[in-house]
């Protein structure tokens, strides 16, 4: 008899179990990715120029980043890692003959579609997927985020600067800029002063579509931007300290603050984890072409610099995340795919390697929890510059192929090392004093070349894969 009720016992616990891990509601995610918002640009990150008070209350709310970075100093890889979890290199989004590091209109490369997606691996656990904004990884029809595990797609299919012309590189036809639902153009030219206030519009009315069921929201803004002068509503237009940079900032905060409200309205803040990021940081110059701020980081956008790959992140489930709290571990954008896979509880594919570890111990705070990343890269393009372990940076002492935030002329290349955490802006070189931390590093550097390749080396990497694909050409009629 005893044995029989204490057999009742471990059935009746087990239901419990069982029906309490049925019954736990999944979580949703939303990713709101700015477009060269740079390290400085926002209050919580230090800016004294715009206001931001969305993002205020989301980091008093959320836990801040401050050691968050992008794969890339430039839009198209930055964003091809989000979506899968790799260095760019590892699935040819870094280069291609055509366009260079960042894809052109009508071109016939893109994301390959047999790389899995933040998109395909939550399909796996039924989640509603919507992207709504900026792609940037394919514009032709095998390519668009609808043939890449998005249910729903509106925005625009690369930047907003890629307007009408003639592209002198090969001659071909830029079409009007177009917006684009689902695979459909309904728009061209679009306009792109409303792109900000119709993107956080079509949002909303999705998330109340879609709040019955787990879901991903992808929201890619396009602004600040890539033009000289970002597009900015009537209502922001004219009425920041720093001119149509600041305005879209201010406008982008704004949008902020209505995601939030939106999903407290709706009784889902506490089961949404939002994260809120920049692709890179801001390619300001001196010329001011832009007006972004990178600051206190040395360097700007394009490059390999901290104000390049390192970018703000906020991130923010109320009752969750830890409020008003700050995290200074090295994280990643690569990180939040196998993160959010491990939160919706699945997996990505065993059989596809990726770089993104789960970081879900740094978003909750777990007591103790450090970086999972012995190693990052700093790639620019195929060119391995720099390489960061601990709080250590390292700059191989390469001929730049592209654009370098220290080695010119005047500073020929030679080892650099500097301790990011507590010479934030880069400004001590110590690596004659650390000769042993140099070549730690050294060797971490000779690994990513084995692994993921290097054009100052003979080949590609050894665990390289899926060349983009090249078989189509390209079908400007499509947009």
């Amino acid at each position: 008899m005893l044995m029989f009720v204490r057999l009742q016992a471990v059935l009746l616990g087990l239901l419990m179990v069982s029906y309490s891990q049925a019954a736990t509601p999944s979580t949703n995610f939303v990713v709101i990715n700015c477009d060269n918002l740079g390290y400085g640009d926002t209050q919580p990150f230090g800016s004294e120029l715009h206001r931001t008070p969305s993002l205020n209350q989301m980091a008093a709310e959320g836990r801040k980043f401050t050691h968050f970075y992008s794969s890339a100093g430039v839009c198209t890889p930055s964003r091809a890692s989000l979506m899968t979890g790799c260095y760019s290199q590892r699935i040819g989004m870094h280069d291609n003959p055509r366009d260079g590091w960042v894809l052109r209109p009508v071109s016939r490369y893109g994301l390959n579609p047999d790389e899995m997606t933040i998109a395909e691996v939550l399909k796996q656990q039924d989640y509603a997927t919507a992207i709504i904004g900026k792609w940037h990884l394919g514009d032709q029809p095998e390519f668009l985020p609808t043939r890449q595990g998005f249910d729903y797609f509106y925005g625009i299919p690369y930047s907003d600067d890629m307007t009408a012309r003639t592209w002198k590189n090969d001659g071909s036809k830029w079409p009007p800029l177009p917006l684009m639902q689902n695979e459909t153009v309904i728009e061209a030219p679009t306009d792109r002063t409303t792109l900000t206030e119709r993107y956080t519009s079509a949002a909303t009315k999705w998330i109340t579509e879609h709040q019955d069921s787990p879901f991903f929201l992808y929201l890619p803004h396009a602004m600040p931007g890539s033009t000289a002068h970002p597009y900015v509503g009537t209502a922001f237009a004219g009425k920041s300290a720093n001119g149509p940079w600041g305005d879209s900032i201010e406008e982008l905060d704004w949008s902020v603050g209505q995601i939030l409200d939106h999903l407290k309205e709706l009784n889902l803040a506490e089961k949404t984890l939002v994260i809120w990021t920049s692709d890179n940081g801001a390619p300001s110059n001196k010329n001011n072409f832009q007006r972004g701020s990178n600051l206190p980081l040395h360097g700007r956008g394009y490059s390999t610099s901290e104000g390049a790959f390192r970018v703000p992140m906020i991130a923010w489930q109320p009752g969750r995340i830890p409020a008003g709290t700050e995290c200074s571990e090295l994280s990643t954008m690569m990180d939040l795919l196998p993160t959010f896979a491990h939160l919706a509880g699945t997996s990505p594919d065993p059989k596809r390697p990726i770089d993104g570890l789960d970081i879900s111990p740094l978003l909750l705070a777990d007591e103790g929890a450090t970086t999972p990343h012995e190693a990052f890269y700093y790639y620019s393009g195929a060119q391995l510059q720099a390489i960061r372990s601990g709080p250590w940076k390292l700059f191989l002492p390469i001929k730049p192929a592209g654009n370098h935030p220290h080695f010119s002329a005047a500073q020929p290349p030679a080892p650099l090392l500097f301790n990011v955490v507590e010479d934030i802006r880069c400004e001590q070189n110590v690596a004659r004093q650390n000769p042993d931390i140099v070549f730690q590093l050294w060797t971490l550097a000779e690994q990513a070349r084995d692994e993921l390749g290097d054009q100052n080396r003979q080949g590609n990497g050894q665990r390289v894969r899926g060349e983009l694909p090249v078989d189509k050409q390209p079908v400007a009629q499509s947009l």
